[in-house]
């Protein structure tokens, strides 16, 4: 049986902004939009469980998601104007 993610799970952009007070609270931002992204790709909970003990323990699997994560915040410092 299929087993959805919840709809907050699957929000695009949690909280609807860009805009963080500080680095860090940008830094868990963009691991959250990376977190919906993967989500929306599959939102099947039981699918994302069966395929986490394979990329959980592959290096390249890792270093990927940290490069996505890395690129969101990217993006979240420069809509932040780099926190100045």
């Amino acid at each position: 049986m299929s087993h959805p993610l919840p709809a907050e799970e699957l929000t695009g952009v949690p909280g609807g902004t860009l805009i963080t007070e500080t680095p860090e609270e940008g830094r868990r931002l963009a691991v959250a939009i990376a977190r919906h992204s993967i989500h929306q790709i599959q939102p099947d909970l039981d699918a994302l469980k069966a395929g986490r003990p394979v990329y959980a323990t592959n290096p390249d699997s890792l270093i990927a998601a940290a490069q996505i994560v890395a690129i969101e915040f990217q993006t979240i410092a420069a809509a932040n104007d780099y926190w100045r």
